[in-house]
């Protein structure tokens, strides 16, 4: 990949101007997507963190305020005002953890999983119908490519982060 003002360093030191048109059209992909869930909190009346936390939820099914926390990267406090949101618009309930006595869970309600569903799952299914326009061959090296900015993408994360996580 090619960048301008890219100095003898390597630093970088104006601007990040990809030559390839799949590095472009991966960071156009990576900007609609953010504009997409903008659109979605906008309509569900939640702001990007309590949006993520519902994506959990409605992900990964009832989740503890714990759990939520980390998934999230948030701290325990601010999990509890994101919740608290979530709870007051009727997006979520508290329920008791059926196998902890002090526990309790977040549970998505159903009618917020059906609005958040009714925006999504056409977008995904679209997308996921533009690979029938490729051959099994292509489609496995499309694959191919993403497996791998994946994995790119995790290691910096991972470098990032440190051993010890964030």
């Amino acid at each position: 990949m090619q960048t301008t003002g890219v100095g003898s360093s390597g630093a970088e030191a104006d601007s990040f101007a990809p030559t390839r048109a799949p590095t472009a059209l991966l960071r156009e992909f990576i900007d609609l997507s953010e504009q997409f869930e903008r659109s979605i909190g906008a309509e569900l009346d939640v702001n990007p963190t309590d949006l993520q936390a519902m994506e959990h939820l409605l992900m990964g099914g009832p989740l503890g305020p714990t759990e939520l926390a980390r998934r999230v990267g948030i701290s325990t406090g601010a999990t509890t005002t994101v919740i608290d949101r979530l709870v007051a618009l009727g997006h979520v309930t508290r329920e008791p953890h059926p196998t902890d006595r002090r526990g309790v869970l977040v549970v998505p309600q159903a009618a917020s999983r059906a609005r958040a569903l009714s925006r999504l799952m056409p977008m995904i299914m679209g997308i996921d119908a533009e690979l029938d326009t490729f051959s099994p061959e292509e489609q496995e090296t499309i694959a191919r490519y993403l497996d791998q900015v994946v994995a790119r993408l995790r290691q910096h994360i991972e470098q990032a982060e440190g051993p010890d996580g964030p």
